[in-house]
């Protein structure tokens, strides 16, 4: 009965790594102007701006099994081999395992168990800290010297309709589309008020039974159609306005099954996966931070 989706693994595309220490660049256009020039005026010329290089650092992640010879082979409820189930439980525990670790607070290491930046670290510049009254509550610091850091958590407020309008409007404003609202169970109980929810109904026709919808999952702002998305590995502190254009997993591996050296009387398997989340363009999102109440 455990869940097992993964919804922003799910929706990032999928990039090569070559390093343990994955790198992307980005890029932004001019500002937009008049630019109004004289009849037969020589051209003049600016220095282009240079890219920004951004990084994180490569994480693996495993899961074991160690299956007995005899409980292999044995008649068993339900299923034929015991080691297939309990690959395939691994396999499912591990990408929900990816989901947690990139969609939560994580900062980025380089200590002997590498980690990947979550998201709620690499998002600074589009951020709405709902506790605007505290200066110091859900400061994210962002990128520096090679590495992420984790936001200052701090006290916390009510998720409300204004602050999620605010965070859309900024990645709105630096030329992103953030169709992808994603959110906790909690929060996502509170949003199910806001004005700006799509009407949910079914037709009926005939004979047939009529469904009652209690939530919705699409939302309409003045900045686009926002599908709406619940994530089971989320903090309840932020919510993520996502567009799916420039997230992405950078896999240096992807997930491998290796049949371990035989101890004993028993089988044994190592699944890994070695990843990296990518925010292509950190200004395309944004997120509402220091909610929760």
């Amino acid at each position: 009965i455990t869940g097992v989706e993964t919804p922003m693994l799910t929706m990032a595309k999928r990039k090569k790594a070559t390093a343990r220490y994955h790198q992307w660049q980005t890029d932004s256009l001019a500002a937009a102007s008049s630019n109004k020039a004289e009849e037969g005026a020589d051209a003049t010329y600016a220095t282009a701006a240079a890219t920004t290089t951004l990084g994180t650092y490569c994480q693996i992640s495993t899961k074991t099994v160690d299956i007995s010879r005899t409980l292999d082979i044995v008649n068993k409820y339900g299923r034929k081999s015991e080691v297939a189930l309990q690959l395939m439980k691994r396999g499912k525990e591990l990408k929900r395992d990816m989901e947690f670790s990139i969609c939560r607070n994580q900062p980025s290491a380089s200590t002997t168990a590498r980690a990947t930046a979550g998201w709620e670290c690499m998002i600074s510049a589009n951020l709405v800290r709902a506790n605007s009254a505290q200066t110091t509550d859900y400061s994210v610091r962002g990128f520096s010297a090679a590495s992420w850091t984790a936001p200052e958590d701090g006290s916390t407020v009510t998720f409300i309709e204004a602050d999620l309008v605010s965070a859309l409007g900024l990645a709105w404003e630096d030329g992103g589309d953030p169709s992808v609202i994603m959110m906790s169970k909690k929060n996502k109980n509170l949003f199910n008020s806001f004005a700006g929810i799509a009407t949910k109904y079914n037709e009926v026709k005939g004979t047939s039974q009529a469904v009652v919808s209690g939530a919705a999952d699409m939302y309409v702002s003045s900045y686009g159609n926002h599908a709406v998305r619940l994530n089971r590995y989320m903090r309840d502190t932020a919510v993520f306005c996502i567009d799916p254009e420039y997230i992405s997993v950078a896999y240096l591996d992807g997930i491998k099954k290796e049949a371990m050296a035989k101890t004993g009387d028993s089988e044994r398997y190592l699944l890994t996966v070695e990843y990296a989340l990518v925010t292509d363009s950190q200004d395309a999102h944004a997120t509402v931070g220091g909610v929760g109440v």
